[in-house]
């Protein structure tokens, strides 16, 4: 052994090198998982208390969520909106933004996008679509993006800015639905004029799903690449670490700071398109459903990595997705599902006061010294 390694044993890994990585990695999957189950127990309790029974709250969930092909493709179209909601958190929450406004980057997207296919609803597809894509996105970039540069720029807490606009927007989509935007025929439910055929996006081959789940996904992967494969998303960890050491080091972090912040909100913007488009067929109060506070609990589940977020949106689109048979078989609110999810949030807010705590999960622990 040299004078070097003799001196700071960790200058060379021993053969145990790779189970220290993998006890490192280990707890960011562990933790939330075990802040999950803390959750579902304490519901669990909460449940007992009332005079219901857990197991039979749980078994329908299954059966409503994932117990027949009806009830995937079900869940899965409640998958699209979360997976671009908890993005539009994840990917800010890398420089250590917490934004929970995606809720309102969806709405003005989804209004933006019926806008524009009221605008284009005699042209072909091929210029429709595209200009609605766009619409969509850029509303969101520049409504969650604005969040950013105030905090940039002004010092505004970027939390607390995120949460009023989203309340902003939404009162801004009742505004423009049920006035400027409103089509005289819908007398119940004030929406904009319903999409011609040849602008409705249409399910994926094979399945009843519709192509908002693939887009979804692929934004998954491509926002993993982004974050752990590119200069971009290396300098954004280090402004998430030390903002002052990024600042010293000449990265731009103000660019940084906007750029993802509009990023995570062009991704919103897009899932107020394809709710639009594939589901709604216009835009109407229907958009505000809460898919992007549900998101922040994906996102904080998933430890803000792109890739945990796809089987983490799908979990929590299945238990969305039982609501109603919850509701008829157990003689429960249709909210009951929310209650769930804040017993989960907190767990989850709570666990992370462990990392760090435990020596099992310490690289040093499994190497040779």
């Amino acid at each position: 052994m040299t004078d070097q390694t003799a001196s700071n044993p960790l200058a060379t890994p021993s053969p145990n090198g790779f189970l220290g990585t993998l006890a490192r990695r280990s707890e960011a999957v562990i933790l939330p998982l075990s802040a999950l189950l803390v959750g579902f127990a304490a519901f669990s309790i909460f449940l007992s208390l009332q005079g219901k029974s857990p197991t039979e709250f749980f078994s329908l969930t299954y059966r409503a969520g994932f117990g027949t092909a009806f009830s995937w493709q079900n869940t899965l179209s409640r998958t699209a909106p979360l997976l671009f909601a908890a993005l539009c958190v994840a990917l800010p929450a890398r420089l250590g933004l917490v934004v929970i406004g995606g809720e309102g980057a969806i709405v003005l997207g989804g209004v933006a996008a019926g806008a524009m296919g009221v605008i284009f609803t005699n042209s072909s597809g091929l210029i429709a679509v595209p200009m609605m894509v766009a619409s969509a996105i850029i509303f969101g970039a520049l409504w969650i993006g604005s969040v950013g540069a105030l905090r940039h720029y002004r010092g505004v807490n970027e939390t607390i800015a995120s949460l009023l606009m989203a309340y902003i927007a939404i009162a801004l989509m009742n505004h423009l639905v049920e006035g400027p935007l409103r089509d005289p025929a819908s007398l119940n439910k004030p929406s904009t004029a319903p999409l011609a055929e040849n602008l409705r996006v249409g399910d994926i081959p094979g399945w009843e799903v519709h192509w908002g789940l693939a887009f979804g996904m692929l934004s998954c992967v491509l926002a993993w690449v982004l974050i752990d494969k590119t200069t971009w998303g290396f300098a954004a960890r280090i402004v998430g670490g030390n903002m002052r050491a990024a600042q010293v080091q000449g990265l731009p972090v103000g660019r940084l700071i906007v750029g993802f912040t509009a990023l995570g909100g062009a991704l919103a913007g897009l899932a107020g398109f394809f709710e639009v488009t594939a589901v709604h067929g216009a835009a109407n109060a229907s958009l505000a459903t809460g898919y992007g506070y549900t998101g922040i609990l994906i996102a904080f589940l998933a430890r803000h990595n792109p890739l945990a977020i796809i089987p983490l949106a799908i979990l929590l689109a299945g238990f969305e997705a039982s609501s109603g048979l919850i509701q008829r078989r157990m003689d429960l609110p249709d909210a009951t599902t929310l209650v769930l999810q804040g017993f989960v949030f907190i767990s989850i807010l709570m666990s992370d006061t462990l990392y760090g705590r435990f020596k099992i999960f310490a690289p040093e622990r499994w190497r040779s010294t």
